[in-house]
């Protein structure tokens, strides 16, 4: 029987390449910038399955040119650059790597939001151009206490969960604000929950764990911002487009609110003109929430598994689209 043919979009760290290249005939894309969507299509005619990035744009006009393509297996937990229900009707299955990068993200929503709280990287820059003049004085450079503040959380899912659990240590109040109530973690975690318009009165600060629907399509917009105290400090590791980033730049050139830590963009990579990154009370980081070796290494992993498992007539553990059972069993036909 010959081997399954799979298309890989970028290099992945090596534990899970080396899976996939022992199991499957595999081409990966050789260097560091993506590949266009025209060599998406190009590489996709006779492949059996893809390996896609949030970067991909997978859509009706890939699945057009794959007659042979099976099953997407996305390197990421999110997956709003890829058509679910046009690979649904034409039998694709479509997974991804959840649950792994929970505590890795957390992690860094929390660095995000202590850098811009005690004011770490303009410190940083204050050393190093030259502008520490003065040994120590009353008011250089204040911040924010983070201890016993007020910490809101749009999304209790998984990471949304994670930076609660963190907050404790903090000594914090904590608010959320899902479309689903957790009474269960309300208590295992000492949670309120809260409608959206008051946690955004309420909170120091706010911290966006939503993935990106119709829905939350500039769920922060220039009114929710206007409801925030000036004194509130805004999180963003989950997606760019969850934010209205031009009045999000108002909000903070005007000093409606105290600051931002944004590792999302509306768009990625957002360009060097984008004027949020012209302020001072902003820290931004090129979507790295996830990126720890160990992190990585393990989301290749569940990539490889997801596709040995489809391939040996599996239903694939970390399956998107249940559906597409009822139409194509799982395996090389």
């Amino acid at each position: 029987m010959r081997k399954p043919k799979v298309y890989v979009t970028r290099k992945l760290p090596e534990r899970g390449l080396r899976m996939i290249s022992e199991r499957f005939e595999a081409e990966v894309w050789p260097v560091y910038p993506p590949p266009s969507k025209n060599v998406i299509i190009n590489k996709v005619v006779e492949v059996d399955a893809l390996v896609s990035l949030l970067s991909d744009k997978i859509d009706a006009e890939i699945f057009d040119a794959a007659s042979n393509l099976r099953i997407v297996s996305q390197f990421a937990v999110g997956f709003d650059n890829i058509d679910l229900n046009e690979a649904t009707k034409r039998g694709i299955y479509v997974t991804n790597t959840p649950g792994v990068l929970t505590e890795t993200t957390a992690d860094y929503a929390w660095a995000l939001l202590m850098a811009v709280a005690r004011k770490v990287v303009e410190g940083d820059k204050y050393v190093r151009t030259g502008k520490w003049k003065v040994g120590w004085h009353p008011t250089m450079l204040q911040g924010r206490d983070v201890y016993g503040a007020t910490l809101g959380i749009i999304g209790l899912g998984r990471i949304g969960s994670a930076i609660a659990r963190r907050a404790k240590g903090f000594d914090m109040k904590v608010l959320y604000h899902d479309m689903v109530r957790r009474q269960d973690l309300e208590t295992k975690l000492d949670l309120k929950y809260i409608e959206l318009e008051d946690l955004l009165q309420t909170s120091d600060f706010v911290t966006l764990n939503v993935p990106l629907l119709k829905s939350t399509y500039h769920l922060i917009n220039e009114r929710r911002l206007r409801l925030m105290k000036k004194t509130a400090i805004l999180i963003n590791n989950a997606r760019g487009p969850v934010i209205d980033e031009d009045a999000l730049y108002k909000a903070l050139k005007e000093k409606r609110i105290a600051g931002a830590g944004l590792d999302v963009f509306e768009q990625e990579p957002t360009p060097s003109d984008n004027p949020l990154l012209t302020l001072e009370n902003v820290v931004v980081a090129p979507h790295i929430s996830s990126a720890s070796f160990e992190t990585r290494s393990r989301m290749a992993e569940i990539v490889a598994e997801n596709l040995i498992a489809f391939f040996d007539g599996e239903i694939p553990p970390n399956l998107l689209n249940k559906e597409v059972v009822n139409a194509q069993k799982p395996g090389l036909s």
